[in-house]
């Protein structure tokens, strides 16, 4: 039987406030380039009260993975939780209308719907401020039996180990993944969280997931090493495979009997907000399409390129279309 969707993603359900600044406004807010730090609503509210005009997308690394795969004509089904407010029913109406699948019921009750205070600075460095907000009240029972079976991979974003709530509805997801045969993807989202968590992330890698996200400073960190290659051979007998983006040198597919090395796509870049995100994208709807690695890359190279030469870390052409003009694929 035909799975119901390629890809059911998991993550903070996100609405991103998004401001071109200059490197001297994060110095003045004690940010550091291209990170992501967790604040709360005190400081997400003092930081967007000094932000310059703003436009505001939906986002969430995982939501724009989702909305990633939709955008190439594949099926995507997303949990995440916002609650019962404007940007929530925003957030809602956003990946509904790029055709992903969100049936996660919205808090009634507690924090407002998640933002991110997202500062592009002239490099196109992005430096995130994230007030999880109604996140935190994803449980368990959000995630439906049903739905992860009927998947062929569950990708899940590494910001959800940030809360015990979130991270016991991650483990509940892979529960039910192995159970029914469903591939477990994680990302591991960023050099940060791997510091927070770098343990955990270790044995999930050598133990649950079958297929990896990465960028070169977050497998450095999750190994300790300084060199790349060195965090190539150590994760490499681990999963079936890791699939690490290299910024401008494009991306390397890792698996216990090959690495492949594929070029980036041409762009001009703008915002890297959502790189990675969409470049998971890319990669599992060739991977789930029956696509080879090198193809699934390409098509990852693609959407990575397709979303840094905008701002806003969601596409705003149609992957499909541009996977056959731009690859034939």
């Amino acid at each position: 039987m035909a799975s119901k969707y390629q890809v059911i993603c998991m993550g903070n359900a996100i609405v991103d406030i998004i401001a071109r600044v200059e490197d001297t406004f994060l110095e003045k807010h004690e940010r550091i380039k291209g990170s992501m730090m967790l604040v709360d609503a005190e400081t997400s509210a003092r930081i967007y009260d000094d932000m310059p005009p703003a436009v505001e997308r939906s986002g969430g690394s995982a939501g724009n993975t989702a909305a990633g795969i939709a955008s190439f004509g594949a099926s995507a089904a997303y949990v995440g939780k916002v609650h019962d407010d404007q940007l929530g029913t925003v957030f809602a109406h956003d990946i509904k209308a790029i055709g992903v699948d969100f049936a996660t019921k919205p808090a009634t009750e507690g924090a407002p719907t998640a933002t991110s205070m997202i500062l592009v600075s002239p490099d196109a460095q992005r430096t995130m401020s994230t007030y999880l907000g109604a996140c935190t009240q994803l449980t368990p029972e959000d995630v439906v039996e049903e739905d992860v079976a009927s998947s062929d991979v569950i990708y899940v974003e590494g910001y959800l180990w940030d809360t015990p709530s979130m991270k016991a509805s991650v483990l509940k997801g892979y529960e039910y993944a192995s159970k029914h045969g469903t591939e477990i993807s994680l990302s591991l989202s960023d050099s940060f969280c791997v510091d927070r968590f770098r343990s955990e992330f270790v044995e999930l890698v050598e133990n649950k997931v079958d297929i990896l996200f990465a960028n070169e400073a977050e497998i450095m960190s999750l190994y300790e090493v300084d060199n790349f290659d060195e965090a190539v051979a150590k994760v490499r007998p681990h999963v079936k495979v890791a699939a690490l983006t290299r910024g401008a040198l494009g991306s390397v597919v890792v698996t216990p009997d090959e690495i492949i090395e594929v070029p980036a796509e041409p762009t001009t870049v703008e915002d890297t907000t959502g790189a990675g995100d969409l470049y998971a994208s890319g990669f599992l709807h060739g991977y789930t399409s029956g696509k080879t690695l090198t193809e699934s890359a390409r098509l990852g190279g693609l959407a990575a390129a397709e979303v840094i030469s905008h701002l806003g870390a969601r596409p705003e052409v149609e992957l499909k279309k541009l996977a056959q003009e731009k690859l034939g694929l």
